[in-house]
């Protein structure tokens, strides 16, 4: 983050834009120095939206929630906008084999132009919300506002839960073999004459 601030500050006189994906972390973390690169982003540059992925977009590799932050260095913040953009109806999930597209986007690009707040009146929450500076700076420089609502546990099909187990099981013995050969060849055995014997 730090670096597309500074490269956006110092090698793009007035015409830089930036789009960068950050985990959720970033959005509510209140420790020092994730507080001072947010208040750089409000001070120094137009955080202008956030967009809020669907918390699968990069399964199988990561659960984490992401969002999108665009910004420029056109002039100080004002006003952010917060984009929820959720799932497909019909799809609970992405995945490796169901991955997220370009099209998904649709409802997001749609509203990208002709912005308004959308209220999610059945979660309470919204969709879509603007947020001034001032109101972000006195809440402790808290990002995480996408207004999503509290999510409960999926519940996969069997399919899709052997699958995933399958996938998650693979990966692991994967890690522990690479782990097992690096502490072999660190004691100077021979994994592949041991296997012989």
């Amino acid at each position: 983050m730090s670096v597309a601030m500074y490269r956006l500050k110092h090698l793009s006189e007035g015409g830089g834009r930036c789009a960068i994906i950050i985990p959720d972390g970033f959005l509510f973390g209140d420790d020092n120095a994730k507080i001072a690169i947010k208040k750089r982003l409000l001070n120094d540059f137009n955080l202008h939206t956030i967009v809020r992925l669907p918390r699968s977009v990069f399964a199988p590799y990561t659960p984490i929630a992401t969002n999108i932050l665009f910004f420029d260095n056109s002039k100080e913040t004002e006003n952010v906008w917060f984009y929820r953009l959720d799932m497909p109806e019909g799809q609970k999930h992405f995945s490796k084999t169901r991955p997220m597209k370009l099209e998904h986007f649709n409802p997001c690009l749609k509203w990208w132009d002709n912005r308004e707040v959308i209220a999610d009146t059945e979660t309470e929450t919204f969709k879509a919300q603007k947020f001034s500076k001032e109101f972000l700076t006195s809440n402790g420089f808290n990002l995480d506002l996408c207004g999503y609502p509290t999510v409960e546990e999926e519940v996969l099909s069997p399919e899709e839960t052997i699958r995933e187990y399958h996938q998650k099981r693979t990966a692991l013995n994967r890690r522990i073999d690479l782990a097992v050969e690096e502490i072999a060849r660190f004691i100077g055995i021979d994994l592949d004459v041991e296997e012989q014997k």
